[in-house]
């Protein structure tokens, strides 16, 4: 998350803190408060010259004589270009075609209040994914500092237009699309003021892009905020609510408002199960997970691949592959067809049991039905056979990709490197981490700690330390077993000054490990070599 993320985040926490425990809110969200009267703004009436222009553009206008009207383009202004559309404001599609027309003549004349007005008009018309595409496109990025000037100048030409609250609606519903927290949330905040309230699609937009994020504070606090304002939740609402406490690690909670939910007037959907078998198998609960797909016809519902697929995500994760492979076969039973997830997460399950036969089984198998292959099939491939030191079948797996038009990612040379270093082969390995880096991909913790750890194996202690300085350079702590297999090298090889000058690096970095004694080391290997 960036820092600016990080900031407008900052500020829904502070929504959070406050109003998760608030007593319930009036529609205005202020306690025993009426909404603030609708504040309005007029604009001058038209006199002279510009009432005769406006006449004459109008009449134009309703006769769609747009060859007249590119001659009158030079004349436009902010304040005709207002009225005009104040008067044409009952006809959106003209409205329109007016907007787009001065867009193109006298792009640099429109003004804030001028976006506005086509706002109003558009949502008043409940041409909704227009007037929300204006938003994201023009009006929004234009008024990026300022969202409080944008939501000031919609509700002050309110009631000029004879406006629907939906215009507001629209505004929050596309700040939450954009992923713009703080301006949603602030928005939110000013419709209750005045006493208008989102739809329950755009409070679900909201939810759904917090989550995304991974926000599920928020996402919960929101939900009682709708709750204290009265806003009925979906289907969809309560499904994120379900996913937003397991992911929390509520999942009591969770099954608690599974429970409630035909009394809030929504059963439960396909979805609604998934979720929660997604809770209950990311905490290992997989016999309480398979409860509730057994329960699931009970309610109409049939577990689809989704289903499946998590169930056997986490069967293969707790390596048992077996219950896996029982659902594997129970879903084509079913006629629920396997798709690239299920058959990538079972190869995994068996390379990660170094059992890259069935792996490979599994792959002729997808071939054989037509599934798409993808790179993390091939991954999953090559780490099975790289784990079992089959490093040759590997690179021919390898240069499949490029027939498959997939390019080798971070965890293809990983598994590669892995599978050199089990054969103990440290300049291979080597090579292929400079093929990494040419490559765009960046090694992780395990790619250097595997690399060093084989290096001092081979007592190639200059390779490792170089790995160990690209490592550091990346801001990496490595690990204390692994730093300890070098050190120990280092030491029995008479290298103690080179050792201690590692450590004194690694101190000023603040990356030295835990459970990591240099004296301690350093003063047995002395003691050894003596």
């Amino acid at each position: 998350m960036n820092p600016l993320q990080l900031r407008r985040f900052s500020m829904l926490t502070h929504f959070t803190k406050k109003d998760a425990n608030s007593v319930p809110l009036g529609v205005s969200g202020r306690r025993n408060s009426s909404p603030l009267p609708l504040p309005h703004r007029t604009i001058p009436e038209l006199k002279g010259q510009d009432l005769d222009f406006v006449n004459v553009a109008h009449s134009h206008l309703i006769h769609t004589d747009w060859a007249k009207l590119n001659v009158l383009a030079s004349g436009l202004t902010p304040f005709r270009i207002k009225h005009i559309l104040l008067k044409i404001q009952k006809d959106h599609v003209l409205s329109l075609e007016f907007f787009d027309w001065v867009k193109l003549q006298r792009p640099n004349s429109y003004t804030l209040e001028t976006h506005s007005i086509i706002l109003h008009i558009l949502t008043k018309a409940k041409r909704f994914a227009i007037a929300e595409s204006l938003l994201k496109k023009t009006v929004i990025p234009k008024t990026i500092n300022s969202a409080s000037e944008l939501f000031d100048s919609v509700l002050y030409s309110y009631r000029l237009c004879d406006s629907s609250p939906r215009v507001f609606d629209s505004l929050f519903k596309t700040y939450a699309h954009m992923k713009k927290f703080r301006n949603a949330t602030d928005t939110f905040r000013r419709m209750k003021e005045y006493g208008f309230l989102p739809t329950i699609e755009s409070c679900n937009a909201y939810m759904s892009s917090l989550l995304d994020l991974h926000r599920t504070d928020i996402v919960l606090a929101f939900y009682r905020e709708m709750s204290h304002c009265q806003i009925s939740p979906n289907v969809y609402t309560l499904n994120m609510v379900i996913s937003a406490l397991c992911k929390s690690g509520k999942l009591e909670k969770a099954i608690e408002m599974f429970k409630e939910m035909e009394n809030m007037g929504c059963r439960p959907t396909v979805a609604t199960f998934n979720t929660l078998i997604v809770g209950h198998s990311n905490q290992g609960l997989l016999s309480s997970a398979m409860k509730l797909k057994t329960t699931m016809p009970k309610n109409g519902l049939h577990p689809n691949v989704v289903t499946y697929n998590i169930l056997i995500h986490g069967f293969c994760k707790e390596g048992k592959l077996h219950d896996a492979n029982k659902l594997f076969s129970e879903m084509k039973a079913m006629d629920v067809k396997p798709n690239t997830v299920t058959y990538n997460t079972l190869i995994n399950g068996y390379s990660q049991m170094n059992n890259s036969e069935m792996g490979s089984r599994l792959y002729e198998e997808m071939i054989r039905n037509g599934v798409a292959v993808d790179i993390l099939t091939y991954n999953a491939l090559i780490l099975g056979l790289c784990k079992e030191g089959k490093t040759k079948k590997a690179s021919s797996l390898v240069k499949e990709l490029n027939r498959q038009d997939l390019i080798p990612n971070a965890s293809t040379f990983s598994a590669l490197i892995g599978g050199q270093c089990k054969r103990q082969n440290s300049e291979r390995a080597f090579q292929l981490y400079k093929s990494m880096k040419k490559n765009g991909c960046h090694p992780n913790t395990d790619t250097f700690k595997i690399l060093i750890s084989t290096f001092s194996k081979n007592e190639d202690f200059g390779g490792a330390v170089q790995v160990l300085w690209e490592m550091l350079e990346r801001s990496m702590a490595p690990d204390a077993a692994v730093l300890t297999e070098l050190f120990e090298g280092l030491c029995r090889r008479g290298k103690t000054d080179m050792a201690m000058r590692l450590c004194m690096e690694l101190e000023g970095r603040h990356l030295l490990p835990d459970g990591f004694d240099k004296v301690s080391i350093i003063g047995f290997q002395s003691q050894t070599v003596t």
